[in-house]
């Protein structure tokens, strides 16, 4: 067996160097690997693997584990879960897939947490990834960066405006490499390069299927917590409720711990709106106008002129543009070839997945970089903010405020339950 103290190579200058500290490692308790860990059998020796926690192992999250420990240089060496259920299973399927590779065909070296806060104080971890409730991103994500940790995150990555700036003020001050989880490319490469290339000119409007919708956020009747679920970690910096089953499988309708659809699907097809207008990496001043004014549904006017609108696609694409020139689609369903053009996508090999490991290597900035899922999210959460308040509402992208709305400027942020705090 071989200590994680003795590996100071790339992962000791990942975490130090790059990050414009010594390199230094101060070890309460050596972290013990398997010998089958440390190289052969096809697999990538220490000094080129990225040892990764995974915090939130749900549906979406045991998905996203198999897709990360698909690449031979990740080591899927801690779980957490506030569901004891889904905690063991993780564990479970990580030790068998590595014990499948191994010649003895048995491994044990998979840890499982309750608290996330342990999995990211572990000095040989070098990425977390985040696949909680919507509640729980910033502060994980902020935890793991303030350790030293590279962090991918699902989306949406931020339940506030402000958790976003926060998020990149943390990932710049720390050096760390932050990956929003949202495929904003995959599916979209024809508009882009169709937009790119000029076929309807200049830009006016854009149309996704995503608006926001009433949420909720009643009570429902209390039941027993469950023996498996630690509730109150579940509920974290939310305000304190009773325990339903429903607030733990349908989260996503609760506004406490939610945007609701619009911050769900909205981060897929807003940023890649955003991106085929090449509009996705800068701040624009936006005013949310209610539906009846400019349109039907709810539109987001940017400060060039570009509607967003937040309904109203055709065709099967996810995406919508009208332009100077055109519409894109062709209403009639015919789709051209797009031109052979080259845009600008994920690094690495491997999708969004291979791209966060890319970046974890290289200290590059990933394609879905944190200001720039800032910035999407921004659209998202303003459109919800404008509908839960009933009107219209216009956002300082400088100030990151809304303007002139003292109600409305309150869901900049939410307070958070003591002792939760960014």
């Amino acid at each position: 067996m071989v200590s994680t103290q003795l590996r100071s190579t790339r992962r000791s200058f990942l975490k130090g160097a790059a990050a414009g500290y010594p390199v230094l490692r101060i070890v309460a308790a050596p972290w013990v690997i398997p010998a089958s860990a440390i190289g052969g059998e096809g697999r990538p020796a220490p000094s080129n693997r990225i040892a990764m926690g995974f915090v939130g192992v749900g549906a979406q999250g045991t998905g996203d584990m198999g897709e990360f420990m698909g690449f031979p240089e990740v080591q899927n060496v801690a779980v957490c879960d506030v569901d004891r259920r889904r905690r063991e299973r993780a564990q479970q399927l990580a030790e068998q897939r590595y014990a499948q590779q191994k010649a003895g065909g048995a491994y044990k070296g998979c840890a499982a947490y309750v608290d996330f806060r342990e999995l990211c104080a572990r000095p040989d971890i070098d990425g977390v990834f985040c696949g909680t409730p919507d509640h729980w991103h910033a502060l994980v994500s902020c935890e793991a960066m303030r350790n030293g940790k590279d962090v991918y995150c699902e989306k949406p990555e931020t339940l506030t405006i402000r958790e976003g700036r926060v998020l990149i003020d943390t990932a710049r001050r720390f050096g760390r490499v932050f990956s929003g989880g949202s495929q904003s490319v995959i599916g979209y490469n024809w508009f882009q390069r169709m937009i790119w290339s000029g076929s309807v000119g200049e830009v006016k409007e854009m149309f996704v299927p995503d608006g926001p919708t009433a949420i909720g956020n009643d009570f429902c009747p209390a039941e027993p917590v469950p023996e498996w679920l630690d509730w109150e970690m579940f509920l974290g910096p939310a305000p304190w409720r009773p325990y339903n089953s429903r607030y733990h499988g349908f989260w996503r309708g609760c506004r406490d711990f939610a945007g609701g659809y619009m911050t769900d699907m909205g981060p897929h097809h807003v940023g890649g709106a955003l991106f085929a207008a090449k509009m996705h990496d800068r701040p624009l001043a936006i005013e949310a106008i209610p539906p009846g004014k400019e349109a039907p549904e709810w539109t987001v006017k940017f400060a060039n002129g570009v509607l967003l609108h937040l309904g109203g696609v055709w065709g099967d694409g996810g995406l919508s543009y009208i332009g100077t020139r055109g519409e894109l689609p062709d209403r009639s369903g015919r789709r051209v070839a797009p031109p052979k053009m080259t845009i600008p996508g994920y690094k690495g090999r491997g999708g969004i997945v291979g791209d966060f490991l890319h970046c974890v290597k290289t200290r590059e900035r990933p394609f879905r970089d944190i200001e720039i899922a800032h910035r999407t999210m921004v659209v998202c959460h303003v459109a919800n903010i404008a509908n839960w308040v009933g009107r219209g509402v216009k956002f300082d992208p400088v100030k990151e405020e809304i303007v002139g709305d003292e109600e409305a400027n309150r869901w900049i942020d939410r307070p958070r339950r003591a002792p939760w705090a960014l």
